[in-house]
């Protein structure tokens, strides 16, 4: 396996972000309508969840991932790690933020360009 790099990770989750981002920013926008408020954030979390946890959890590719050639996948089988544990990795990646995100720096060095919640979930990222 060839691990990813850091660099070609944050481009894929800033193509991630940049894809449900257009409906975070209208509902801040918004002034006093809460229908079209709440309407919107949900629909940019719908976005975000489908893309991270769902196809990313089936196919090992976000959309990002996809632009930038790069899959997550289990560390020790190598096929994607299913929709569930997609979404815990998301969430496991609290604890990159809590050691002052030297977390998500930790691909820089490691062996395998894991971050700390891709050590817990036993997941890499590969070209």
């Amino acid at each position: 396996m060839t691990f990813s790099g850091w660099f070609t990770r944050v481009a894929a989750y800033l193509a991630d972000t940049a894809v449900a981002a257009p409906f975070f920013l209208a509902a801040g926008l918004l002034d006093g309508n809460r229908a079209a408020y709440y309407g919107l954030a949900a629909a940019g979390f719908a976005v975000w969840a489908y893309n991270r946890w769902w196809r990313a959890g089936r196919t090992g590719q976000s959309w990002g991932r996809a632009l930038v050639g790069i899959r997550l996948v289990g560390a020790d089988t190598a096929r994607p790690i299913g929709p569930v544990r997609a979404a815990v990795r998301d969430f496991a990646h609290l604890l990159d933020d809590v050691i002052l995100y030297v977390g998500y720096l930790l691909p820089l060095w490691t062996a395998k360009r894991q971050t700390l919640a891709d050590k817990v979930m036993r997941t890499v990222v590969v070209s």
